[in-house]
């Protein structure tokens, strides 16, 4: 009998590459099972199989409780002071075991070993996927599609099968069983049931990736892929630089007669692809990211990180792109918001905004319309910039003398300060609901931010749109999308639960 496990042991460990321990371990456990089944009572049992001979011994055993604990399994529990007189030195935790005679490695015992055995190299494999593709995340695969369950696609890598769900998949590419296609690695999960890894066809990542295979010189380092933008199936855009000037970037991504850029394309499902000259220039780099639209000329808000770019009217749909595709890729491409208009519509908006600012200083400074005018003139826009400009900028201009600088200076910090001041009263009035300050990401002074202006609940958080919550001081466009998207997990949540609810009526 001995013999017989050493030579199951062995040939299932060769046929599916699993460590012997571990098919030791599944017949130790089958065979304590057996064990169990063969006494009426709801005893425990360890079987343990000498690893030379593959013969085996059985013991009952009994865990040791605390004398003071109700024993819930009187037939495989014992009180510590009964395990002391067998074991002196015995624990809380730890079994007394007594011989106990082994049942036969018959067909019930081999049966209930094939079960645990297969769920054991199962979970083994599974494990030795997660190992072996864990480091490969973000890399690009190249498989053969499979099969094809429920619009997703069960990719065959050769060593493993990956899904790629139809979300990723590029639209309208039509997949069949028998296609080769490169995808990339998107997630690896550790998981006892279902698919672990995860391909995606949609991610930028992979033109940069099929651009790294298809050239030499990015292989090899010397052209460099900064980035890139997608619209799936229809157009991307990859900026490019190289670190030897004698190299043309363009000219070695595109290839002979457009065989590189073609290859590209095709693997993409005909997607479109234009290769962009990458700039350190963010201004520079968004002219080029425009092409082939041609750019007047771009005014650059830092503090908003966007762009004003001025073209002429007969490039603006061609800047626009259709349905916005080219300014909106051109935009994920550089990491800019980017405003295409014609000149005229520019100095329609610098005339508003002059004039929005004209009568602010006006207003607040309590100045004349000439020497608001000046402001604006000099490029001042809000009260930030007069109050905290350094002095030597204002003092400089021309029509300003250095008592007229200081009085504009302390007004505007004044204003300022009396405006802080209000805002910390207000928000020391604000009783948020419990709710939402409780929300995970939520922080107790935006929270109070919010309950001034009147939104207290995450319920109402939950309501806004991203404009409604910009229009509050000190809110930035990530950090609104970021708590509405955390408030509407409760909805989330409770259409989760809807069909449980009407399943269990």
């Amino acid at each position: 009998m001995g013999n017989e496990i050493l030579m199951i042991v062995d040939a299932v460990s060769r046929e599916k590459g699993v460590d012997k321990e571990t098919i030791f371990q599944a017949l130790e456990a089958a065979l304590a099972t057996a064990t169990r089944k063969r006494h009426t009572g709801d005893i425990d049992a360890r079987v343990a199989i000498r690893r030379d001979s593959g013969n085996y011994d059985t013991f009952r055993r009994w865990e040791v409780v605390a004398d003071d604990v109700v024993m819930e399994f009187p037939e495989r529990q014992t009180r510590l002071m009964d395990a002391i007189d067998l074991k002196p030195e015995i624990l809380v935790g730890e079994f007394i075991e007594e011989p106990l005679e082994p049942v036969e490695f018959g067909r019930i015992a081999a049966q209930a070993a094939k079960q645990v055995i297969m769920q054991k190299v199962r979970e083994a494999e599974r494990e030795q996927i997660v190992n072996q593709y864990q480091n490969r995340k973000g890399e690009m695969v190249t498989g053969v599609v499979k099969r094809l369950e429920r619009g997703d696609a069960i990719v065959d890598l050769g060593q493993a099968e990956a899904l790629l769900p139809k979300s990723d998949m590029i639209m309208r590419e039509g997949l069949r069983p028998g296609d080769r296609i490169r995808a990339l690695l998107d997630d690896v999960r550790s998981s006892p049931r279902g698919p672990q890894l995860f391909l995606s066809r949609t991610s930028p990542k992979l033109v940069i990736e099929l651009f790294r295979l298809e050239v030499p010189e990015a292989g090899e380092g010397l052209i460099r892929l900064h980035g890139a933008a997608r619209d799936p199936g229809l157009r991307a855009k990859i900026a490019v630089s190289s670190i030897d000037p004698r190299i043309d970037p363009i000219g070695a991504c595109v290839g002979m007669r457009g065989s590189r850029v073609q290859a590209v394309s095709n693997e993409l499902a005909g997607e479109r692809v234009d290769i962009i000259h990458w700039a350190e220039n963010p201004a520079q780099f968004v002219i080029n990211s425009l092409a082939p639209a041609e750019v007047q000329s771009i005014m650059v808000d830092e503090e908003l990180h966007a762009m004003d770019v001025i073209v002429d009217d007969k490039q603006l749909s061609l800047a626009i792109g259709r349905g916005g595709q080219n300014v909106r890729l051109a935009s994920e491409l550089t990491g800019w918001e980017l405003n295409i208009m014609t000149e005229q519509t520019q100095q329609e908006k610098g005339a508003v905004e002059a004039d929005a600012a004209l009568q602010l200083f006006k207003d607040a400074l309590e100045v004349d319309e000439n020497v608001a005018q000046v402001l604006v003139q000099e490029g001042f826009t809000n009260l930030e910039e007069i109050a905290y400009v350094p002095r030597q900028e204002m003092a400089s201009i021309e029509e300003f003398d250095d008592d007229l600088v200081e009085e504009l200076r302390k007004r505007a910090r004044d204003i300022l300060l009396t405006k802080a001041i209000a805002q910390e009263e207000k928000l020391s009035q604000a009783h948020p609901e419990q709710d939402l300050l409780e929300m995970e990401g939520m922080d107790e002074h935006t929270a109070r931010l919010l309950a001034s202006n009147g939104i207290a609940t995450r319920e109402a958080l939950a309501e806004q749109a991203v404009d409604d919550l910009l229009e509050i001081d000190g809110m930035t466009e990530d950090r609104a999308k970021e708590i509405i998207m955390k408030a509407r997990e409760i909805w989330f949540a409770a259409e989760d639960k809807a069909p449980e609810a009407g399943g269990a009526a």
